[in-house]
């Protein structure tokens, strides 16, 4: 991975102080981990570092959840699977630090140098060169693009954007949860064919369209990847599969730190006893004691995990974990092609105005299971993702976007391809902040982590699943009294003083 200086003004939040392992204790605990994808992986290695038995109970037979690897076969031919490309971005410290203990140097991840953006008129935006201090980074963006237009941009409502560069969390949930992501757009006057290259894009990262996503969520946003850090907008990606690169490693390293797999296999219920313990029951007929339980499931399971443990916590809390929702399908379209494409495809394409595609991969610029297969065969492994679909089908109109894009892939033939649709990403509507649960339940010992769960620090996708997972840990040895895990994030609050008071004017006079 490429070497860079880490943010000097990265945000350090201490770790918990206590015994330094649960081996000090009279008698040592035990805890049941409910999900082995990011979340739960950091929150089993966050609690087995520190002495306490750890169990992980995956319903899937691969580690990573979201971000899983797997192999398929086909007439013979192994073909590596999983559920299509993650950007491992610089400023995901709690995520890095989890694949660090396996890999401290992080030479599974490689930089794709640039991920340009284009549009429907043809206008292609890119990342390659900025500055990367904030806010010149999004200022030099602003200036080269084509999608902006001074005149534009001198139209904007300074004030009423001043809360979008000057980000304060939990603050901005506050004060932007209610109004949706499009609302605030057009509310501020943002041009409207940046605001379709640059927010869309960003916002269906989410898997939602802006019209459904919390303006907070996207302010946030904005401070994590532009103005909140300085770490760059270039993202690194696994020179593997995900199975290969990240979480076979993990596995191991787990496994010599006496954590214990059950994979395949399904949590049915959980009981929360009167000693202050819990008892998991599975779908094999078995059960686990245990003294603490850290739910780290996707958001139906969660659901369907509460619902059937009737004495877990108390209805208010029941109640928030039953108005949680999930984001609209999306697919993944991963297809082997006989041909390859043009040598100047770049790894990673965003797209907006060509629905139902969002971007496109080109697996063998940075994947070496995908390299491998289109040097021999001469072709090439190609992704495609389509986001908050609905209902629509999006199979030939996508791979229609992606001969209109890559001309050259018009003649090409299908060896193989598969098709994934998933309906299984959180959603953050407006005016969802206020009920969203947090790691912490009312129920002692019981602990939630996922990227569906509420952390009031400056963490989206993949870094809240790490973030959280951490979190749950040091909740769980803070209660044993065994000091816990310093975490990392960006600033919490706008790092340019001068539009943090704009800011706070603004907010002063809408009161």
């Amino acid at each position: 991975m490429r070497a860079g200086k880490a943010d000097r003004r990265r945000q350090t939040h201490r770790a918990p102080t206590g015994l330094p392992s649960a081996s000090a204790l009279s008698s040592r605990p035990r805890a049941v981990v409910v999900g082995a994808g990011i979340a739960g992986l950091a929150a089993a290695t966050g609690l087995a570092e520190h002495g306490v038995a750890v169990e992980i109970i995956e319903r899937e037979t691969y580690l990573g959840g979201r971000v899983g690897g797997w192999t398929e076969s086909h007439h013979g031919t192994d073909f590596a699977m999983n559920r299509g490309f993650h950007a491992f971005f610089r400023q995901y410290y709690n995520l890095r630090a989890l694949l660090r203990r396996v890999d401290p140097h992080l030479r599974m991840l490689t930089p794709v140098d640039d991920y340009p953006l284009v549009d429907a008129a043809g206008r292609r935006d890119s990342f390659r060169g900025l500055p990367r201090t904030p806010p010149w980074n999004a200022l030099a963006f602003a200036l080269r693009s084509p999608t902006f237009r001074l005149r534009d941009l001198a139209r904007i409502e300074v004030r009423a954007a001043a809360p979008l560069a000057t980000v304060s969390v939990p603050q901005t949930y506050h004060r932007l949860d209610h109004v949706d992501a499009e609302t605030f757009l057009k509310d501020i006057n943002f041009p409207d064919a940046a605001r379709h290259l640059a927010f869309e894009v960003f916002s269906r990262s989410f898997f939602a369209d802006p019209a459904q996503l919390s303006a907070a969520e996207l302010a946030t946003m904005f401070h994590i990847y532009f103005l909140g850090s300085n770490e760059g907008l270039i993202f690194d990606v696994p020179t593997s599969n995900y199975d290969t690169a990240l979480w076979r490693p993990l596995r191991q390293y787990l496994t010599e730190r006496d954590v214990r797999f059950r994979l395949h296999t399904e949590v049915l219920r959980v009981e929360a006893n009167s000693t202050k313990t819990f008892r998991v029951h599975i779908d094999s007929g078995e059960h686990l004691d245990a003294d603490a339980v850290v739910l780290a499931t996707d958001v139906a399971g969660l659901q369907r995990i509460v619902a059937a443990s009737s004495d877990l916590a108390d209805e208010l809390w029941r109640a928030r974990i039953r108005r949680m929702r999930n984001a609209p399908n999306f697919a993944v379209h991963r297809l082997w092609l006989d041909r390859p494409v043009s040598p100047n495809r770049p790894a990673f394409l965003g797209t907006a105005g060509h629905k139902p595609l969002d971007n496109i991969s080109v697996l063998e610029r940075y994947e070496r299971e995908a390299a491998h297969w289109a040097q021999e065969q001469h072709g090439s492994v190609v992704e495609l993702h389509c986001y908050a679909l609905g209902s629509r089908a999006s199979g030939k109109a996508a791979l229609r976007r992606l001969h209109e894009l890559y001309p050259e892939t018009t003649q090409a033939e299908v060896v193989f391809e598969r098709v994934l649709q998933r309906n299984d990403c959180p959603l953050f509507a407006p005016g969802s902040y206020a009920h969203r649960p947090t790691v912490v339940t009312p129920q002692p010992g019981l602990v939630l982590a996922g990227d569906a769960i509420r952390i009031d620090l400056p963490v989206a996708l993949m870094e809240r699943a790490a973030t959280t997972g951490w979190w749950a840990a040091n909740t769980l040895l803070t209660r044993w009294g065994v000091a816990g895990h310093p975490l990392e994030t960006v600033p919490t609050d706008g790092r340019w003083r001068p539009l943090r008071w704009l800011a706070s004017r603004e907010m002063q006079r809408l009161r």
